[in-house]
């Protein structure tokens, strides 16, 4: 697919500009043909807008959460998409008072208006499926459930109170396959550092694990799950204690990258034991893909970012600018990590291809995967315009280009239950910056280069967003419950 250059200020205001209206209606325009096998419901989520009333809000991660949903019925696709109903989000449709700390924006008027206050939960980081329902996640609290179908917001969740102190329940949690066990950590900063471990049984319990004591516990996003360990892998992105406990900076501009420190592996048994950390360079990542034992060894993989930290903190922090300034992605590798029994570090990149999001076939979790699937950077302003496929064995690399575009997380759903690797296909969500129109893009994921079989457009645009998940559960969106 090929399209008009769009100057990357240009692009940049667009993919990040908001949909305030939410819509409920058949695609009309399909271009190319929908494989009559896939059936189901994708979700995805992310900021639909940044701003409170007519406020405006700067940062990446503070715009409120709002859900896509794509059924698919095997006769075309229906869309709908819903703002979760977040306190911050009911504020903003009352008031354009600022009235809540975000992750990087403060409330007006200074330290004394932001001392003792967290930033709000603004559900706009992962969607995933959980006990027959959804649950729309941001990692510094509660979990909102969410309405399959409707997608109307069912409220917050604390999983009984067993979510300790702040509640927190990262946006990233890992299923064993095999089991059906879903788990995942949150941070604690209050009343002690340290990381809280979870697993969550296929009826919803919510079971915990390990708790982790950290006097310089960092930032971190993901972590991934192998047959015998959560995997962490934590950068020395290390909270300044005196800005935070002031509140003379944002939350994000209170974290510092201390490279003297160095990266930490930190295994957790799932099963009980003693945790185990194993000291390495400093990195800097937000997302991993896999992680599984071979032998006494785990291996774990993930996008290295070649930037430093403040220039990525940067980036988070230039929507709603009038400036001419646009934030650039930076350059990445996804690498492999291997960690041997001895406590060796050995590194191994798959790919030079710079890209984010990426994913794999789910059903090999905690096992080894030999195909990733990512969104490719390139686009203007940065943007992600390319999904790409990397054969792991081989370094074989293949790519569908999109041109002026900017292309999201590429989710893999498998042919059939019992696929190879591979045999299947690819759903993401791209915004066609020429049209200014979204569209669902499925390709089969054996042959991207010959682009998608199948280009299901919106009548709107739908901001740049985060994460998603597919069932095959098909959505019935009037249903009444």
């Amino acid at each position: 697919m090929t399209s008009t250059s769009v100057p990357d200020i240009a692009a940049y205001r667009q993919v990040t500009a908001p949909l305030l209206d939410e819509h409920d209606y058949r695609i009309e325009q399909i271009d190319g043909h929908l494989p009559p096998e896939l059936r189901g419901t994708l979700y995805r989520i992310g900021p639909g807008k940044h701003q409170v009333g007519r406020s405006l809000l700067h940062n990446v991660f503070d715009g409120d959460g709002m859900i896509s949903q794509f059924v698919l019925d095997g006769s075309g696709v229906r869309f709908r998409n819903r703002y979760v109903r977040t306190r911050h989000f009911r504020h903003g449709q009352q008031s354009d008072r600022i009235r809540y700390r975000g992750v990087g924006g403060q409330i007006p008027g200074g330290p004394l208006a932001n001392i003792g206050r967290l930033p709000a939960n603004v559900a706009n980081t992962n969607i995933v499926n959980y006990d027959g329902g959804l649950l729309a996640l941001w990692e510094l609290g509660n979990p909102h459930r969410i309405d399959p179908d409707t997608l109307e917001t069912l409220g917050p969740t604390d999983f009984d109170g067993k979510l300790g102190f702040l509640g927190a329940f990262s946006a990233h949690p890992k299923w064993d396959p095999i089991t059906g066990d879903m788990y995942n950590f949150g941070l604690d900063l209050l009343p002690t550092p340290r990381i809280r471990t979870y697993r969550v049984d296929p009826a919803g319990r919510l079971h915990r694990l390990a708790t982790i004591p950290m006097l310089d516990l960092p930032w971190n996003h993901d972590f991934a799950l192998t047959a015998r360990y959560l995997v962490f892998v934590l950068d020395p992105i290390l909270p300044n204690i005196p800005k935070i406990a002031l509140a003379t900076h944002s939350f994000i501009d209170s974290l510092d990258f201390q490279r003297a420190k160095g990266t930490r592996f930190l295994l957790v048994p799932k099963n009980g034991g003693r945790p185990r950390i194993v000291e390495h360079e400093a990195l800097l990542h937000i997302h991993v893909t896999n992680a599984y034992d071979d032998g006494d060894d785990v291996v774990v993989e993930l996008v290295h970012l070649d930037t430093e930290w403040d220039a990525f903190r940067r980036m988070t922090g230039m929507v709603n600018h009038a400036g001419t300034g646009t934030p650039q992605f930076p350059d990445s590798r996804l690498m492999q990590y291997r960690i041997t029994k001895g406590g060796t570090v050995i590194e191994r990149e798959l790919t030079d291809r710079s890209g984010e999001f990426p994913q794999y076939d789910w059903r090999r979790g905690t096992r080894e995967h030999r195909y990733s699937y990512l969104a490719g950077a390139g686009g203007p302003a940065g943007l992600f315009n390319t999904i790409l496929k990397v054969e792991h064995h081989t370094g074989t690399v293949s790519s569908c280009e999109l041109g002026a575009s900017s292309v999201g997380e590429p989710l893999f759903v498998p042919r059939t239950g019992d696929a190879a690797e591979d045999d299947g296909w690819l759903l993401a969500l791209n915004h066609h910056l020429t049209e200014n129109r979204s569209q669902l893009l499925i390709l089969d994921a054996r042959d991207l280069e010959h682009g998608p079989l199948a280009t299901a457009w919106l009548d709107h645009h739908i901001p740049w967003g985060f994460h998603g998940t597919f069932t095959h559960r098909i959505a019935q969106p009037n249903t009444i419950r």
